[in-house]
């Protein structure tokens, strides 16, 4: 994707990267919420998932896909990976202060406080977000009385991948990682794969339970931070775009990409990168 030099910042894209196709969720709330902005996301497929790593190497791997996306000169950041945002976050923010720097944690955490009645709440989540404590960290900040179950589902990444969302192995793995959470009122999706099974989900849970995830708590906090630097882009006859840079099998990621869009996907959008 080329930029004139001439462009307004307003103009730049806004970056999105996540270790596959799970930040395609994302992608499609920021979307959504910003009609009238260009994206570039970067899927680290060649390395996924990122779930299952330490929070050194997650650390090391986002520090390079940002590097590469602010090469290809953009206005955000928005880290669409719960793992990466848990490892990362901080780090960019402080290596790049003069641009907005997005996780999704943080809207998540504040998205399932608002929902809950109870206090009671289960984050589903890889192991890498869980161990690093950040979704419990956040809850309690705002609601102290929270009473939190954590679980690692990291399978659930593999079968997202895989685009397996609705089959009798997708039903069989959720109702393992659901067991013992019937006295919960919310669950909040900690990955960005998981939106992909909230059918599933629907059908497993008893009525009543909220379901969350961050996506479109993010968009929002996004659109919030581009129009506090002046940077959202409000020509309105720009038209919303989307570029995708994959690190490996742009057929694969075109196949099961648009099971998380919802949308076809066409291979002159997707380009084939190096790291």
């Amino acid at each position: 994707m080329l930029y004139n030099k001439y462009m307004n910042k307003s103009e730049l894209a806004i970056g999105v990267f996540d270790s596959g196709m799970g930040g395609l969720t994302v992608l499609r709330s920021l979307r959504k919420a910003l009609p009238y902005e260009s994206f570039i996301y970067l899927g680290d497929t060649a390395r996924l998932p990122y779930g299952t790593k330490s929070p050194e190497t997650v650390k090391l791997y986002a520090l390079q896909m940002a590097k590469i996306l602010v090469e290809r000169r953009i206005k955000a950041l928005v880290i669409a990976c719960n793992t990466a945002t848990s490892a990362a976050l901080s780090h960019l923010q402080e290596l790049m202060p003069d641009m907005p720097v997005l996780g999704v944690i943080s809207p998540g955490a504040s998205a399932a406080v608002l929902a809950t009645k109870s206090g009671k709440i289960a984050v589903l989540a890889t192991e890498t977000t869980i161990a690093g404590n950040m979704y419990q960290r956040l809850i309690t900040e705002n609601l102290p009385n929270a009473l939190i179950s954590a679980r690692a589902c990291s399978l659930l990444v593999a079968l997202a991948e895989e685009g397996m969302v609705d089959n009798d192995i997708a039903r069989t793995t959720l109702e393992h990682y659901l067991k013992n959470l019937s006295d919960v009122d919310t669950i909040l999706l900690g990955c960005t794969h998981f939106p992909v099974f909230k059918p599933l989900l629907t059908e497993i849970l008893p009525a009543g339970i909220a379901i969350v995830d961050s996506a479109d708590a993010t968009a929002l906090a996004l659109q919030k931070l581009l129009a506090e630097g002046n940077i959202l882009n409000n020509i309105k006859s720009k038209i919303n775009s989307s570029y995708y840079l994959v690190t490996d099998s742009v057929t694969r990621f075109q196949k099961v990409g648009e099971i998380f869009l919802n949308e076809t996907l066409s291979t002159a959008d997707i380009e084939l990168i190096d790291l």
